[in-house]
């Protein structure tokens, strides 16, 4: 099932998301910016995690680190993230240590499809370098710091059913399209039943 056009055209076609697309990564991935873009072209809901949990503690996930501790963060993250997935298919941005919990992992797998969003090292220091609100960066070498998550999560983020790499000077509408073609890819190996797009006829 090609893409037809791109995200900035019409068609009297359009792509039916039939399970959520679940953005997982590292921070600076593009997870939040990508996702909103993706869901906008879906015709879908976009929601972010991070953003979720913020809103239900009424405090940053900053300060919610540290105040709480990260296990008391990770816990409130599962809760929010499984009730994300129960809802009508939309697009999930995660935090980029989401995807490390088991449950999440296996919640994602049952009832959704988990896109790893990368980059190269120094496409993620250059976005994220100039927010403080990264509590794990918190941190004179936070670019060591980073360099380490990246090599740590790999082997995890890599569990995820799709890899999409996010380039620095790639646009949103070009990473849409890549995400697509490569879901696309991904359902011609499974039962057309179970298709996580499929293409309904736009009203005219």
């Amino acid at each position: 099932m090609p893409i037809a056009g791109d995200p900035k055209t019409t068609s009297r076609l359009a792509l039916q998301l039939t399970r959520p697309l679940v953005l997982v990564g590292l921070m600076g991935a593009g997870k939040t910016s990508v996702g909103r873009r993706l869901a906008e072209f879906l015709g879908v809901a976009f929601c972010d995690s991070d953003a979720e949990i913020e809103a239900a503690s009424g405090m940053e996930v900053r300060e919610i680190f540290e105040r709480f501790g990260e296990p008391y963060f990770r816990a409130g993250e599962r809760r929010v993230i499984a009730r994300l997935l129960e809802g009508k298919p939309g697009v999930v941005a995660t935090g980029g240590g989401a995807f490390l919990s088991p449950e999440i992992r296996q919640n994602v797998a049952e009832k959704g499809v988990s896109v790893w969003l990368d980059a190269d090292l120094d496409t993620l220091w250059a976005r994220v370098k100039d927010k403080p609100s990264r509590p794990l960066l918190q941190r004179p070498d936070a670019k060591a710091e980073l360099a380490r998550l990246k090599e740590g999560r790999a082997p995890v983020y890599a569990q995820a059913d799709i890899r999409v790499m996010s380039e620095a000077d790639g646009t949103h509408d070009a990473m849409v399209r890549r995400i697509l073609e490569a879901v696309v890819a991904h359902d011609r190996a499974r039962p057309e039943e179970t298709a996580t797009l499929r293409r309904i006829a736009r009203d005219a």
